[in-house]
């Protein structure tokens, strides 16, 4: 357990996928206990990995559990928590997700968890690519949603910044404002360049490398996430209309200058 945590957790994986699995070889490597349940069966990896697998959701959450982790798709995270027989807790305890919207999290927790459940909605703004080599500078967002048990919610934070990640405190809804010109704008051009089918050509310079790097790395990630962050964050239609604004303007510009010159030909 690293000197800089504040206590060893018993940390609940809901949803035991890539990136669940991603973030639990470093809380194990921290020393926290894990436990973990999913739709699909990895009772094997989970038995290599030391993480006791329940396929029986009563039983994971009738199980002792500090943090109740949802490492779900953000299309799948209201049917997942609304199936889930939250009588089963056995006393208070901090659910934390980490999706790549923050409003929509927000807003199903407190609407769905029993009042006396803590809420720290997260993202962390790596995944098992980019946070291959380590967390170090990484970014990790977080909003205290409703919170009681500070240490309990104190020491999951640790978590990622013992690790080195930059720590940045903000809503839920500057989150998604964020998010929206970002992320969703980053995902969307991506998605757009594989639509186009652009290729690796034998005279590449170096800026249209990272755009071919670009479609492969957000044609890597699922349809679902790409979605996701357009159904589930409510800035994001703004966001792809400024951006077909901006290519009709961009157009507009091109043939304006071309009008131009093929005018000056012509005198």
């Amino acid at each position: 357990m690293s000197s800089s945590s504040s206590q060893s957790l018993k940390i609940g994986i809901v949803g035991f996928g890539t990136f669940g699995q991603f973030l639990a070889k470093t809380m194990i490597k921290q020393g926290h206990s894990l436990t973990a349940t999913s739709r699909s069966d990895y009772s094997d990896l989970c038995l290599q990995m030391g993480i006791h697998f329940y396929g029986d959701v009563s039983a994971f959450l009738a199980s002792d559990i500090d943090v109740i982790l949802l490492c779900t798709s953000i299309l799948s995270l209201s049917e997942v928590v609304r199936s889930m027989p939250l009588a089963s807790l056995k006393r208070p305890t901090l659910f934390v997700d980490v999706l790549s919207v923050k409003e929509h999290p927000r807003e199903l927790l407190l609407r769905e968890l029993p009042a006396h459940s803590d809420i720290l909605c997260t993202h962390p703004m790596f995944g098992p690519v980019t946070g291959k080599n380590g967390w170090k500078g990484l970014t990790f967002m977080y909003d205290k949603v409703r919170i009681r048990n500070e240490a309990i919610c104190s020491s999951f934070i640790q978590i990622f910044a013992s690790e080195g990640c930059k720590m940045v405190q903000m809503t839920c809804e500057e989150h998604d404002k964020a998010a929206a010109k970002s992320q969703f704008i980053t995902h969307t051009i991506g998605r757009t360049l594989a639509e186009m089918d652009i290729k690796s050509t034998p005279i590449d310079t170096k800026g249209f490398e990272e755009l071919v790097k670009l479609k492969e790395t957000m044609i890597g990630n699922s349809f679902d996430l790409f979605s996701g962050l357009f159904v589930y964050n409510r800035f994001a239609r703004q966001e792809l209309e400024n951006l077909e604004h901006a290519l009709q303007k961009v157009k507009e510009t091109l043939v304006e200058r071309m009008n131009e010159e093929q005018g000056q030909e012509k005198n």
